[in-house]
């Protein structure tokens, strides 16, 4: 069987911020050859290199010659393509220029201006937003032959208690302990002539702007949303749901660039808006933010009013939970009644240093039932929102080597893993059998983890 892959990039690395950038230089420098051939797909030598600087940049250690391991990855995703091409499996475009409109915003923002990206990639923008699209694209034709392959794979009782009874007791994997915690908060409330301040402040920099002055050197110089301002407030190419519902809103509504926005009120504060472009379903925009600061006797009276709450509970006049859905201003947790959700594993199990770092020195000192004091902490992504809060300890397990009956899903997790792993591992195994492959002599004398490449 050959491989006949069209229209698809050679590169097939993972993409990361300074990716352009090495894929230029590597190919500015490196002699190219041909180094493997899979199927009629090509595997050149600068590719390799590309994957070798980039892993150094990211401070990626290989547990081996990475001249043996990077052009073996390579090899692998040529066996998915062709078999996405096989099984007819197609992207979603929508979700592909997400990631890309996503991953440009960010790279702008960390270098600062689009030209500097061009800069550090080497390429103009159009160029490296279509390089991007095409490596997000063999990700997800990967990442959906892999879940066509072992999607359906189940685990049934007996197989886990048979590998928990054939691991040696030294090989158990160790449980890091894991807490649950309630919580509820409460938001001070700013002070209206603080509000007043500000939307004057906008409102003479909407005046500015119509005068002739920049509204980017105004966010520069003036927004509070620190991502933004440094590229003068622009936010990149966004769909509504992407934004806040206030702001996306307004911003939407927009049709002239010359034009400033009316103030806008949203959950990070007061914004004002300009219209850059529009596309399609999506906008890009760039804004003006600015917030209240909370003064120290709103602050006094949201803890205060938790210290009550807390001893509502402590004297059984009211559960936790009814408080929490009574009381909370956090939409996230307050149907839960205050159950905190770990956003990575879509469960309240949280290890201590998962839960935000303000609660985390108070929780580990508490015990099981026990309600904190109430204490200031800052909520969003920026750690620039403030809010008051009071948290109890649902529960807590120690660290401690695995068993059967306290951590059967975790037990269930690893055998369901493995038993993908295997399904994977004789897949790629299959391919090899039925693939061409030539390998440069000088790139054979390699132990691989898949030693079928030479035949």
């Amino acid at each position: 069987m050959e491989l006949n892959v069209k229209n698809l990039p050679l590169l097939y690395v993972a993409m990361t911020l300074f990716l352009g950038a090495t894929m230029a230089n590597a190919q500015d420098n490196v002699i190219d050859e041909i180094v493997w051939v899979v199927g009629d797909e090509p595997i050149l030598r600068s590719e390799v290199e590309t994957q070798r600087l980039q892993s150094q940049l990211e401070g990626v250690k290989f547990d081996g010659d990475p001249y043996c391991i990077i052009p073996e990855q390579l090899a692998i995703q040529r066996l998915y393509v062709h078999q996405a091409d096989l099984d007819s499996i197609n992207v979603d475009e929508n979700d592909i220029i997400s990631m890309v409109d996503k991953q440009i915003n960010k790279s702008i923002t960390y270098l600062g201006s689009k030209e500097k990206l061009e800069e550090a990639a080497k390429m103009t923008l159009p160029r490296l937003r279509e390089w991007y699209r095409d490596n997000y694209r063999i990700q997800s034709l990967v990442s959906q032959v892999q879940s066509k392959l072992v999607g359906d794979v189940k685990v049934t009782p007996s197989e886990i208690r048979e590998y928990f009874k054939n691991i040696p007791q030294d090989s158990l994997p160790t449980i890091p302990g894991e807490v649950e915690v309630e919580i509820i908060t409460l938001e001070p409330k700013y002070a209206q002539q603080d509000i007043d301040a500000i939307k004057e402040k906008l409102r003479d920099y909407t005046e500015r702007v119509n005068n002739g002055e920049s509204f980017a050197t105004l966010a520069i110089m003036y927004s509070e949303d620190r991502n933004s301002a440094r590229v003068g407030g622009e936010l990149g190419f966004m769909g509504k749901a992407m934004l806040d519902p206030e702001f996306a809103n307004v911003a939407f509504s927009l049709t002239d660039p010359k034009k400033v926005s009316k103030i806008v009120e949203s959950e990070y504060g007061f914004h004002i808006i300009q219209l850059i472009e529009k596309m399609g379903d999506r906008i890009n925009c760039r804004h003006i933010l600015l917030k209240p600061k909370i003064n120290a006797q709103e602050r006094n009276t949201a803890l205060l009013q938790l210290d009550s709450i807390a001893d509502q509970i402590k004297n059984s006049k009211i559960s936790f939970s009814d408080a929490a859905k009574i009381y909370s201003s956090d939409k996230e947790t307050r149907n839960n009644g205050g159950l905190m959700v770990n956003s990575a594993t879509m469960t309240s199990r949280f290890k201590i240093d998962e839960l935000p770092q303000d609660m985390n020195n108070i929780v580990y000192d508490m015990n099981v039932g026990e309600i904190s004091q109430p204490f200031t902490l800052r909520m969003d992504k920026n750690g620039d929102k403030e809010v008051c809060a009071i948290v109890r300890l649902k529960t807590m397990t120690k660290s401690h080597k695995a068993s059967l009956t306290e951590d059967f899903q975790t037990m269930k997790q690893l055998v369901l893993d493995k038993k993908r792993a295997k399904i994977i591992d004789d897949w790629i195994k299959e391919k090899q059998a039925k693939t061409y492959i030539r390998i440069s002599d000088n790139w054979q004398k390699c132990a691989f983890k898949y030693p079928g490449w030479i035949k």
